[in-house]
């Protein structure tokens, strides 16, 4: 199949993305379906990939990225526990897809992304699809984004050896970050959370993102 996928079909796909991918899986954080029954998924992939944009599994981006499986964006959402007053960073924007999402659960939003033409390609979709709340930084997110800090909401969309220092001194009190820790290949989802100044840590299932490459993460092509 060519061309744009039609909106009555996107439609069509969204609603059987949530009841066959997420609250089939226990997805039931009504914001977070909200949300993902709202973003168009299919303009954060290639024309080509359009039609494919609903399916259980990634899709590559470009430049060695992917945009994330629909069953972990919304799990990773879920355990994240936004609510409308809070200001999120997001570390890998990718091609913008849960930054859009971020931008329907969140008050304000930056989102860092290391490579530059996915940033420009990321910030033009957003702002196409009206995403003003939602900005695009160009840079190495491992570091955060030290001068609008600090944040409520923390969400990193890669895999990391550790959690970075710099991401939980910007961590808000009674913040929450949510990010894949492991090797380069599988990791585990771990949730931080700083309360009376202190982080405390857990971890939830197994996940395979891509390396998150940066000064507080992994070197490139290692």
């Amino acid at each position: 199949m060519s061309g744009p996928m039609p909106e009555s079909e996107a439609r069509r796909k969204r609603e059987w993305m949530i009841d066959t991918q997420l609250r089939s899986r226990a997805i039931t954080d009504e914001r977070v379906l909200a949300a993902m029954a709202r973003v168009p998924r299919e303009r954060f992939v290639a024309e080509a990939l359009g039609h494919s944009a609903y399916d259980d599994s990634p899709l590559p981006i470009g430049f060695g990225q992917t945009i994330s499986q629909p069953y972990m964006v919304a799990a990773m959402l879920e355990a994240l526990a936004c609510e409308p007053q809070h200001r999120a960073l997001e570390v890998g924007a990718g091609s913008g897809y849960q930054a859009a999402l971020l931008a329907e659960l969140c008050a304000q939003v930056w989102t860092v992304e290391i490579v530059e033409q996915l940033a420009a390609q990321a910030a033009a979709t957003l702002r196409a699809l009206g995403y003003s709340t939602a900005k695009v930084v160009v840079g190495d997110g491992t570091q955060g984004l030290p001068e609008h800090a600090p944040y409520d909401r923390i969400i990193v969309a890669a895999g990391a050896p550790s959690v970075p220092e710099p991401l939980l001194e910007q961590l808000a009190e009674g913040g929450r970050l949510v990010i894949p820790i492991g090797g380069r290949v599988g990791q585990r989802l771990v949730i931080c959370r700083r309360e009376s100044g202190r982080i405390h840590r857990c971890e939830s299932m197994s996940c395979a993102f891509v390396p998150l490459i940066g000064l507080y993460g992994w070197s490139p092509g290692l």
